[in-house]
């Protein structure tokens, strides 16, 4: 993969023809599926995408603030690439990130002084990972991070664009995910359905009906006496409430951060679900 520093990218514009994926990628919402999919949880599953994928994204809705890609609501998103213009302002922080498919304007907020310890690790330069809300102003198209992380293994960036081609794939090849009340089972009324038929449960705390490991994992992250906490939810506090070793539970949360359900804050120690911003 690779193993260099600022060749690390290997140029998205070589590995992706300078944009997103095909020539006959569609972003617009399919009228055949009663648009795009509802509001609500769904759109907040974090998805994996690149800067062209946005830049093309359809308006989803009259109001001209959300969007759609592959039909497919979105508004929490994952992106990687290289970060330029750093301006450190009093409250907040904002760059452009440039992943080799275009560029965006990212605007992170510094709340707390974990926040500022976070930025303080990033420079011009530097490749990052940006977790954060896509957002529509005027008509230009911007990105409100809630985690920027710098790269340190530069196979985490093809990692990335395998990932969103891997997404891409799913949501052209399956119908858009839903959540439909009427058909819930019980005790699953938080269910998500994902792109092939994989389903997230997200329990409250002290419902068994999701029982597996991932389920109660996501449980904990839920909590509401959590889900406030700033620097997230440290895996060893994970690892005490379900009486389960750290390892597995890492191994759980790294599964969770594939797919999208979580990521990670301060360090790859600490996470919060994608649902709770």
């Amino acid at each position: 993969m690779y193993g260099g520093g600022g060749g690390g990218a290997a140029n998205a514009n070589t590995l992706f023809g300078g944009g997103g994926f095909m020539p006959s990628q569609s972003t617009a919402v399919p009228e055949s599926s009663g648009g795009s999919f509802s509001k609500g949880r769904n759109a907040q599953t974090l998805l994996p995408l690149t800067v062209k994928q946005i830049m093309d994204a359809a308006q989803a809705s009259d109001d001209k603030s959300n969007f759609a890609i592959d039909g497919v609501e979105v508004s929490t998103v994952r992106l990687v690439g290289r970060m330029l213009g750093k301006v450190d302002r009093v409250t907040d922080v904002q760059f452009i990130l440039d992943d080799g498919t275009g560029k965006i304007d990212v605007n992170r907020w510094e709340n707390e002084s974990s926040d500022a310890k976070e930025m303080a690790d990033v420079n011009d330069g530097n490749y990052v990972i940006v977790n954060g809300g896509l957002k529509g102003f005027q008509g230009k198209r911007h990105v409100v991070a809630y985690s920027v992380r710098r790269v340190t293994n530069f196979n985490d960036i093809t990692h990335h664009f395998l990932q969103c081609i891997h997404v891409h794939l799913e949501l052209t090849r399956s119908k858009p995910p839903h959540i439909n009340a009427s058909t819930a089972t019980p005790g699953h009324a938080n269910q998500v359905r994902l792109p092939n038929n994989q389903a997230t449960t997200f329990s409250a705390p002290g419902n068994t009906a999701g029982n597996d490991l991932p389920d109660l994992v996501m449980s904990v992250l839920h909590d509401p006496a959590l889900i406030d906490r700033e620097d997230g939810v440290p895996i060893d506090h994970i690892a005490n409430r379900l009486q389960r070793p750290e390892a597995v539970i890492k191994e759980v949360l790294n599964q969770h951060e594939s797919d999208g359900h979580v990521y990670n804050t301060i360090d790859d120690r600490h996470y919060k679900s994608t649902l709770n911003g």
